[in-house]
């Protein structure tokens, strides 16, 4: 474990974001967790504004930001002691970018797993470019979230 936190800190040259990426994870799956069966309407004001769509068209700056973010979140949520899928990697990018300001669109969709189940899922868009979640094309988009 020290080992582990030495080399974190002596070859990570983006710790703060490392850092900010963690905390982020962290509150927004036990918002989830909390507000999700309760307070909905809460849970919806941190996404943003309902049915409202960001514009496709970004610059290549905030391309290169989203992207960086992009690799940073997918990489920390993999290593989370809890649980860090498609919502709170959308919702954790989105608040990153937005603090740059930067426009988002968050999507929740529902589509069928391998089983004929149902499964859902979330996504994050900035520009055309597809920050988390990959923006599945079998799903049925049935949200969705400007901010």
């Amino acid at each position: 474990m020290v080992k582990k936190l030495l080399r974190f800190i002596k070859y990570n040259g983006e710790k703060g974001v490392t850092i900010k990426v963690y905390f982020y994870a962290a509150y927004f799956r036990m918002c989830i967790l909390i507000l999700n069966k309760k307070h909905n309407e809460r849970l919806e004001k941190m996404l943003g504004q309902r049915g409202k769509e960001s514009s496709y068209e970004e610059t290549k700056e905030n391309y290169r930001i989203a992207k960086q973010i992009s690799r940073q979140v997918n990489r920390i949520a993999e290593h989370t002691p809890w649980e860090s899928k498609c919502m709170v990697r959308a919702m954790t990018a989105q608040k990153l970018l937005n603090e740059k300001g930067i426009e988002t669109t968050i999507y929740l969709g529902v589509g069928t797993n391998e089983q004929g189940g149902m499964r859902a899922h979330a996504w994050l868009r900035c520009g055309i470019y597809c920050v988390t979640g990959g923006g599945d094309a079998e799903c049925a988009v049935v949200a969705k979230f400007k901010k």
